[in-house]
Parts: structure tokens; C-alpha cells; sequence
């Protein structure tokens, strides 16, 4: 077995501002359809409806905004992705060109005025804050030069003027409009945006949980085929130092081969197990759910704090299996549910106890609870507890979970539901009457058959 056998996904999280880039193509793109537009409004109206515009400057104006898109296309890659700071000038060059065109054409008196919030909804669905804050101000700045000074609109009565109170609601409406929808549109990109790094996080989370697994079994594999020729060189050794003369000088090399090779022996030994002895991979086969919940909480452990897993069965408690930072042999308890241990299952649920453990004062309870419609784990410290604010945002991505805890984004939580989710599991936040947060994972018959139906197994599959 090679390492080819395995494949990886190779995930790659986007460095800060990275996800802001817009490729260099799509801006072009929007630019030529706004000059294709610019065009055909100007000529239907001033050949289809007879209205006698300046239609020369006009067209240089649009001139100049093709030659600006021409140069952009010419001087640079169209798969590009050009950075923030020239796609905000990109589009403040929008407005210019638009804000010009405007003022030849009747200023915000002009039906087609309205357009001069396109780029700020550019800038507001792809750019930070700041740009699109600049942007806006800088429309509004343009509306406002607009409504003062511009020349006529050619209207079909001769020397007809709005009154100067609709030229005030014009600017007010289109001054609001700026900023109203600019901040509607930047809140619900933002929170595409944050949901998507989110999942790039859980993927990559996974995707290291997967590597982990493919690299224990690489081990175990290669520690299987080494021991053949490693045996063959132990009969070997063992021949020569048999047959060489008590006082030779070769004896003792012979047995520091010995010696070495024994070594090399107990080496593979331990590649080719499990921490728990079994010589098959993690995920091959089911183990006790309380066992796998110990699995998961190993990395963890906290001086100071402890750590009690007790299962519990339809008919009462069995027994419990406390955790003091020590080893402790799994309890397997015979009608006690088994389950596989996917990297979903251990990363979700060790995520889970991590964030017990870190807000804990001195005790953290594991309940494993089962009956014959539902398999649960219900998981308590005793520390602050959720606050409501929390609870009611609580799995959303970059929501820290606790209170008084700097230098967390809030992604473990959401990547512990999103991975255990996967497993058809549902996970509740709470608080207890007593004080302490409450997380209770559940496995129901429904939510094993869409999504965890493979991972229970059966109590036969369980290894000795």
C-alpha cells in the first residue's frame, strides 16, 4: 500500500481580504454592458423621441469610459483578481463617468439617475465597509452636485422646470436610497460572506481529521509489510550468531544486530495499533459510544478539572467512568450502543467537550443516555453557563459561546454542529437550574436514517 492509496482534499483557507477580490473579467464585463446601455438610451432618446440632447458630449463621455475599459482590458489578465483598492477606484470612476453623463442630461431630474447606486451595490455585495462607506458618500457628494448644477432637461414643452421642492425630494430619495440600500445589501452579503468562510473552516477541519486517519492506516499498512523482510533478517541474525565461535569478535556486532532488530520489531508494534491496543484502523470498527466520547476528550483534559462519563441506559445508570487526566480502560457495558468513530464524530463531539472543559470550574459530566428510539449525550459543566444573548445566536458562525473568554472567533461551535449534523444528529444548547451550560447531542431513528444510518454498529462488532 502506497500513499497514493489515500486521497485528500487540499483545502485552502482564504487569508484576510483574499475572499474581497473580484476578478478583473466580471468588472469589465459590467462596465461594457453599462456603456452598451449608456448608448442605446442616448440614441433612442434622441433620434426615436426627438428629444434634441447635447448628444455629442454625450457620446464622449461614454467614449471615455470605453477607452478607460479598453486600456483595463489590454494592460491585464481578465482571470485576474485585482485587489480591493483598484476595484474601489474602478468603480468611483463609475460614478464620475455617470455623474457627467447626468449633468448633460437633466441632472437627478433624469429617470435614469437611479442608476447611480449601481456601483455603491457593487461595492456593497463585494468590497469591505470602508469602501462601500466611501463609495456612498462619494454618490451622495455627486447627487448632491447633481441637484445644484446641471444643465436642462430636454423636455417637449419648451422652458418647463420641476419645482424646486420635487428637485429636493429627488435628492433626498436618491441621498437615502444611497445609503439605505447600500447597507442592506453589504448586511446580507456579509453574512453569505461569513457562512461561507464558516464551511471553509468546517471543510478544513475535516479535511485534517480525514488526513490524520489516512496517515494512521499508511502507518499501520507499511508496518505490516515491513514485518516480513524484518523477520527474514531476524532468522538471519539469529543463524549467524549461532554459528559464529564464542570468542569471536563478530559476536558482539551479532548481537547488537539482534538487539536492533528487536527494536525495529517493537517499533512496528506500536504503528500498527490503535492507543487501544486493537490492531485495526480507528473507523473499522464500532466501539462504545461512552469509549468513543473518551476518545474524543483525550486532547483535552484540564488540570484542575474533573471529567465523568456515566452511561445510562433505559432502566437506570450503569457505571461510570471518571476521567482524572490518567488512563482509564473504557467500561464496556453490554447493551450499551457502539458506533464508529469518524473523524465527524470525534472532532464534533471532542470540540463540544473542549469548550466544557475551558469554562468548567472543577467538574464536567458526560451523560450517555439510549433507549430503542434514540441514542443521546448530554454534556454539563459547572461553570458561567450561556448567556441569553448566546443562546439565542448560538451555532451561528463567529458567536463565541461564552462570556469573558478573549481571542475566540465563535467557529468551534458552528463546526461541531455542522460536523455532527452530518452524523443525523441534532445538538440543543442550555443552561442548568444549578448554574453550568447544558449541550445534549441526539440521535434519533429519523435523524439516523437521513444522515447517521451508517454510523451505529452492532454490540457483535465490538473488539475484545
Amino acid at each position: 500500500m502506497t500513499s497514493n492509496d489515500f486521497t485528500t482534499t487540499r483545502i485552502i483557507a482564504p487569508h484576510d481580504g483574499s475572499w474581497r477580490a473580484i476578478r478583473l473579467r466580471t468588472l469589465v464585463t459590467i462596465h461594457w454592458v453599462a456603456i452598451g446601455g449608456q448608448v442605446a438610451a442616448l440614441l433612442v432618446t434622441y433620434f426615436a423621441l426627438g428629444h434634441h440632447l447635447p448628444l455629442l458630449p454625450c457620446l464622449v463621455v461614454v467614449g471615455i469610459a470605453a477607452a478607460v475599459n479598453l486600456m483595463i482590458y489590454a494592460r491585464h489578465d481578465r482571470m485576474r483578481r485585482i485587489r480591493e483598492q483598484s476595484a474601489t477606484l474602478y468603480l468611483a470612476f463609475d460614478i464620475v463617468q455617470l455623474s457627467a453623463l447626468l449633468y448633460l442630461t437633466g441632472g437627478l431630474e433624469n429617470p435614469f439617475s437611479v442608476l447611480i447606486l449601481a456601483p455603491v451595490m457593487v461595492s456593497a455585495t463585494i468590497l469591505s465597509t470602508l469602501s462601500t462607506v466611501s463609495l456612498s458618500v462619494f454618490a451622495a457628494l455627486c447627487s448632491t452636485l447633481l441637484a445644484l448644477w446641471h444643465l436642462p432637461l430636454p423636455w417637449t414643452e419648451a422652458g418647463y422646470s420641476l419645482p424646486p421642492v420635487y428637485r429636493l425630494g429627488l435628492w433626498t430619495a436618491t441621498t437615502v436610497a444611497t445609503a439605505f440600500i447600500a447597507a442592506y445589501v453589504w448586511l446580507v452579503a456579509e453574512d453569505a460572506r461569513r457562512l461561507s468562510r464558516a464551511f471553509q473552516a468546517s471543510q478544513l477541519a475535516l479535511a485534517r481529521e480525514q488526513r490524520l486517519s489516512a496517515l494512521g492506516a499508511l502507518a499501520a499498512s507499511a508496518a505490516h509489510e515491513l514485518s516480513s523482510p524484518l523477520g527474514t533478517i531476524a532468522v538471519i541474525a539469529q543463524d549467524i550468531s549461532r554459528d559464529l565461535p564464542a570468542d569471536s569478535p563478530m559476536v558482539e556486532d551479532a548481537d547488537l544486530l539482534r538487539s536492533e532488530i528487536e527494536r525495529c520489531r517493537q517499533i512496528l508494534n506500536r504503528l500498527s495499533q490503535r492507543p487501544d491496543g486493537n490492531e485495526r484502523d480507528a473507523s473499522d470498527l464500532p466501539m462504545p459510544l461512552s469509549a468513543v466520547i473518551e476518545n474524543a476528550a483525550a486532547p483535552y483534559h484540564r488540570r484542575g478539572v474533573d471529567l465523568i462519563i456515566e452511561p445510562h441506559g433505559p432502566e437506570g445508570p450503569r457505571i461510570g467512568i471518571p476521567l482524572d487526566g490518567g488512563e482509564a480502560a473504557p467500561v464496556v457495558i453490554e447493551d450499551e450502543p457502539v458506533v464508529y468513530q469518524t473523524p465527524e464524530l470525534l472532532h464534533g463531539l471532542g470540540t463540544l467537550v473542549q469548550n466544557a472543559l475551558q469554562f468548567a470550574r472543577a467538574t464536567v459530566e458526560i451523560t450517555v443516555y439510549w433507549d430503542k428510539d434514540r441514542r443521546a449525550v448530554i454534556i454539563e459543566d459547572d461553570g458561567p453557563g450561556f448567556t441569553a444573548t448566546v443562546l439565542d445566536r448560538i451555532g451561528e458562525p463567529f458567536v463565541s459561546t461564552r462570556r469573558g473568554r478573549a481571542g475566540h472567533m465563535g467557529l468551534g461551535i458552528f463546526i461541531a454542529q455542522t460536523l455532527l449534523s452530518r452524523t443525523g444528529a441534532t445538538t440543543d444548547f442550555s443552561n442548568r437550574d444549578e448554574g453550568g451550560g447544558r449541550v445534549a447531542v441526539t440521535w434519533t431513528a429519523a435523524g439516523l436514517r437521513a444522515g447517521g444510518g451508517g454510523l451505529f454498529g452492532t454490540v457483535d462488532e465490538v473488539p475484545i
